[in-house]
C-alpha cells in the first residue's frame, strides 16, 4: 500500500488510493495559494463544479449581500465527491481550460 504524501496543508489524506497523475497525494500535482470551502453541486467523471457563498458589505444601505460563485475543480478517484458534499477545495496549476482548483478533503 502506497502511503499518501504530504500536501503541506492541515488536511486528512484520503483512506482510498488512486493512479491519478493529477491527485495531490498520490500524483505529482503541488498544491498552493488558496483555500476554499464550498458544497459540490455537480459531479462529473473527474471533475465537479462545487459553489462558495460570501458575503458582501453594501456601503449605501449599510446590509450584506450574499454572493454565490461556481468553481470547477479536478475530483480525484480517491476522494470522489458527490453533489451535496462539503469539500475543501486548494489552488494549483491550471489543469485544463476551466480547471485551477482541486478538492483535498471532504469536509462532510
Amino acid at each position: 500500500m502506497k502511503l499518501a504524501r504530504d500536501i503541506g496543508l492541515d488536511v486528512n489524506p484520503p483512506e482510498n488510493e488512486c493512479n491519478d497523475k493529477k491527485c495531490p497525494f498520490h500524483g505529482s500535482l503541488p498544491v498552493r495559494g488558496q483555500v476554499i470551502e464550498g458544497i459540490v453541486v455537480t459531479s462529473y467523471e473527474q471533475t465537479a463544479v462545487v459553489k462558495r457563498e460570501k458575503l458582501k458589505k453594501n456601503p449605501k444601505y449599510e446590509r450584506y449581500e450574499r454572493k454565490t460563485t461556481k468553481i470547477h475543480v479536478h475530483n480525484p478517484p480517491c476522494i470522489n465527491a458527490m453533489p451535496g458534499d462539503v469539500v475543501k477545495i486548494a489552488e494549483c496549476r491550471p489543469l485544463s481550460k476551466t480547471k485551477s482548483f482541486v478538492i483535498v478533503e471532504k469536509v462532510s
